[in-house]
């Protein structure tokens, strides 16, 4: 397992610069971000340049304010053509493909009115219609499109590993995955170890932060298990650390290598 970085968490003013501070400290690659409004294509000058200096970037997440699963027809419409773009973009760049949860801040049933206004068959044909749209194209690109499952107050649909799994089976491409992420699978999974064993051949990439959304280390999560599990299944992709940063940022980001490398 290789260890990355989302770009924001990293000093430096260009993508070369947080390259040469990654690399010092024990990173292998960059996580990019990838806003809306075609904004992460619009960056294709600056990306193939940081590559030809060397800069990995395997990975993008999706950072906009709507997601695939929308209730809005137009913002669904919208994140679909966003969220191609950007896995023809990793692409473009030799990279593995494009995280994305179903939603985020959309609704919960876990805060009034508790009931949303699409119900659950709804929600899935919503679901199963962008995951094969986005799976196709992420096809015929050659990358991945990963499903990150959300805690229950970010995302009223898909909240579980195994949720996931029922969608991604359904759609029935190879091309759709799991991209799972150690902070909200210690909220919604009874045994995080377990799912992730159970959910082995469906995941495609992993994101850390700690219990607390903090860098790793810095909560009361049990790395030991959850990468030992990893590990057990065999993953041997990019571990991305995606986190809020606690004390001095720059001897935050600096510390998280050693403490993911002491399980790995």
């Amino acid at each position: 397992m290789k260890i990355a970085c989302q770009e924001q968490l990293l000093p430096g003013a260009t993508l070369q610069e947080k390259w040469a501070f990654a690399t010092a400290n024990g990173y292998e690659a960059i996580e990019l971000r990838g806003k809306g409004d075609l904004s992460f294509r619009d960056r294709l000058p600056e990306l193939r340049k940081a590559q030809a200096d060397g800069v990995v970037m395997p990975t993008v997440c999706v950072d906009m304010l709507h997601f695939f699963a929308a209730f809005d027809p137009e913002q669904r419409a919208d994140a679909l053509v966003q969220l191609k773009s950007q896995l023809s973009v990793i692409a473009e760049l030799g990279g593995l493909g494009a995280q994305t949860p179903a939603s985020y801040g959309m609704f919960s049933r876990r805060l009034p009115p508790f009931e949303p206004p699409r119900d659950e068959a709804g929600d899935r044909e919503v679901l199963l219609d962008g995951l094969r749209q986005l799976g196709e194209h992420a096809a015929a690109e050659g990358v991945e499109l990963f499903l990150e499952p959300l805690n229950r107050y970010e995302d009223h649909m898909v909240n579980r590993l195994e949720q996931a799994v029922s969608l991604i089976e359904e759609v029935g491409l190879d091309s759709v995955r799991i991209g799972i992420d150690s902070y909200h699978m210690n909220i919604e999974e009874a045994d995080p170890s377990a799912a992730i064993v159970a959910a082995a051949p469906y995941i495609g990439h992993v994101q850390l932060s700690d219990s607390n959304r903090l860098q790793p280390g810095a909560g009361h999560l049990d790395w030991a298990a959850f990468l030992g599990a990893l590990d057990a299944i065999g993953y041997d992709r990019y571990l991305a650390v995606e986190c809020r940063l606690s004390g001095d940022p720059v001897e935050a980001v600096r510390s998280i290598p050693a403490v993911v490398r002491r399980y790995v």
